[in-house]
């Protein structure tokens, strides 16, 4: 439990210092501890928007010297209560810091600050012939999808943020700044401490600067949507596509529902059966290629004609829809709450994991839909709940665990992309064993008094050390 008289100092101290940037109104304190998720709010004592690696340093240095806990936050699109200040303390908002600080267009990579979305990072990128592919719908900082170790609709070409954050620059618990690596591609020299801050829930220190990989931009690019009879001949398709060596860029998956919903939001006219959504890159003929041997893939598992959309305007309408799929399912039913959740499992276990779940949300009687990046064994539902019916959320929370314990049994994880803030903290220990224990010791070593956003990946850590007296 945190001192309350030491956080009404850090409050006034942090006010003092960052005038107007530093605010306890209410509404923007709610703001910022809820995300995208259903998980319950937990607003922080007080937001600061920074501006540079040194506000940050002085944020962390005082809450240090207070026991103060701190939160960083990007935009808030997190879909498991990563950002919820569930032992109060102060949100450092990184939205602000949001230069691009360097493009290296013949190394194909470039430095930013963490507050940079996806998108801006790509206008920027707009003339250089390189693109930024990490895609997970939501036009999410690149600070937050680092912390995330988030990935999305490409990464069956491109990878995850694992493969493509290059290096860090990273504030730590006692307000040290490292960075974690040079810009040689690869080295061998000591821990790869990059890889441990990607994915670590800005529960080891803040990322205050990223380096990421970048892609030219494709000579051709192409996409189409392809209707299935069943869930069982789409997902077949996509197995034995990944099976054969076909480079997709994107292969995603929609069943009935979501493409009932899709079609209301987005005003389009789309059969309403399972659905994948294609798109090749490379030369003219690569592409061309690629796309008849995916044809013939479809056709022999019974699927519908190929819609293409070839044209960028019609590939942004046509990935547009794809990534509107939250608010297209939460408009099927007005007033609800959307319960997501991701698991992954190897591609060879995917029919038998999502075709047994389709089974449990069919007893279920719940609306549900299924989205998912199948092209790497990916997938998430979207269970839509009345937020007051304890019943229905309590089904919905059957068919989740349900759901992830079936992934852990294929041999899989029970967080794809999402992370798991304070909602899969149950699962992990699951899935991990004693490999959890080596996370506590690590947290631990850098974070002695536990004031990174507490309460996040783990369950019944030890005690944090005693603060000392100041």
């Amino acid at each position: 439990m945190q001192n309350r008289h030491a956080v009404a100092d850090v409050i006034t101290k942090l006010g003092e210092r960052f005038g107007e940037r530093a605010t306890t109104v209410r509404a923007i304190r709610e703001r910022h501890g809820q995300d995208e998720s259903y998980h319950a709010p937990h607003p922080p004592d007080a937001v600061v928007f920074a501006h540079s690696t040194d506000e940050v340093c002085a944020i962390v240095e005082l809450c240090a010297a207070h026991g103060t806990p701190i939160i960083p936050y990007g935009v808030g699109t997190s879909l498991e209560g990563n950002i919820a200040a569930v032992h109060g303390g102060i949100c450092i908002d990184l939205s602000q810091m949001n230069r691009v600080l360097e493009i290296n267009r013949e190394d194909m990579d470039c430095r930013v600050q963490p507050g940079v979305t996806r998108k801006q990072l790509n206008r920027e990128l707009h003339d250089s012939g390189l693109f930024f592919p990490i895609d997970p719908g939501a036009d999410a900082t690149l600070g937050g999808m680092a912390s995330t170790r988030g990935s999305g609709t490409m990464a069956v070409r491109y990878g995850t943020m694992r493969e493509n954050v290059l290096g860090l620059e990273v504030v730590l618990a006692d307000g040290r700044v490292i960075r974690t690596a040079r810009r040689a591609r690869k080295s061998a020299a000591g821990y790869d401490l990059t890889r441990l801050f990607v994915g670590a829930e800005g529960t080891l220190g803040v990322i205050t600067e990223v380096s990421v990989r970048l892609y030219p931009v494709p000579e051709a690019i192409s996409s189409a949507v392809c209707p299935f009879p069943t869930l069982q001949s789409a997902i077949d398709t996509v197995i034995l596509t990944i099976q054969s060596g076909i480079p997709v860029a994107r292969i995603e998956i929609l069943d009935a529902t979501m493409m009932d919903a899709v079609n209301r939001y987005s005003k389009l006219d789309y059969p309403l059966q399972p659905t994948l959504f294609f798109e090749f890159h490379g030369s003219p003929a690569a592409v061309a290629e690629q796309a008849a041997h995916v044809g013939e893939i479809a056709r022999d598992q019974g699927a519908g004609d190929f819609v293409w959309a070839v044209r960028p305007e019609e590939r942004t309408r046509l990935w547009h829809a794809r990534d509107n799929t939250l608010y297209s399912a939460m408009a099927l039913r007005p007033g609800s709450r959307a319960l997501i959740t991701d698991v992954c499992v190897p591609i060879s276990r995917l029919a038998e994991c999502m075709l047994a779940t389709r089974d449990d949300i069919d007893r279920s009687k719940l609306t549900v839909c299924i989205v998912g990046h199948v092209g790497d064994g990916n997938f998430h539902l979207l269970i839509l709940v009345d937020p007051e019916d304890a019943a229905e959320i309590s089904r919905a929370k059957t068919l989740h665990d349900r759901m992830v314990m079936r992934a852990l049994a294929l041999e899989g994880t029970c967080t794809g992309e999402h992370g798991i803030g304070t909602g899969k903290i149950a699962f992990l220990q699951a899935e991990l064993g004693d490999a959890v224990a080596v996370m506590r010791q690590i947290k631990r070593a850098l974070d002695p008094y536990d004031l990174m956003n507490p309460g996040k990946i783990f369950a019944g850590t030890s005690e944090p050390l005693p603060l000392p007296i100041i």
